[in-house]
């Protein structure tokens, strides 16, 4: 039956994920709360994951003209040696921690989600 819930739970965060909803985060809370898997491990289904589905749903965008290339040129070329930097810091960080300063950042995220204010998004400019 676990093989039934994890498609599920594979199928409805690729949708969020498809959407742009941050479906990645809430597939490591699957794996690591309901079906008990290591943070580190998790994040690395949640990498596997996301390239699979991060390719057709940014084909798509692409398609429909949605991304904005100078601005996700610059943030991929500022993410990528943090990314590195971070993940060699979670493999030497002990796992407790890693998992509470994940859920901390998810709290912060949460908060302002709810509580934060609704301003009005701007097109950036080409």
């Amino acid at each position: 039956m676990s093989a039934w819930w994890d498609s599920a739970a594979g199928l409805l965060t690729g949708v969020l994920s498809g959407f742009g909803v941050g479906g990645g985060t809430l597939l490591i809370l699957w794996l690591t709360l309901v079906r008990g898997i290591d943070q580190l491990q998790a994040g690395g289904i949640n990498l596997l994951y996301f390239a699979a589905c991060a390719l057709p749903a940014l084909r798509g965008h692409l398609r429909r003209g949605m991304v904005h290339k100078r601005a996700a040129l610059r943030c991929a070329a500022a993410g990528l040696p943090v990314c590195a930097a971070a993940a060699g810091l979670a493999a030497w960080m002990e796992v407790g921690l890693l998992r509470r300063l994940f859920g901390c950042v998810l709290l912060v995220i949460g908060a302002k989600e709810l509580f934060g204010k609704n301003r009005k998004r701007e097109t950036p400019p080409e």
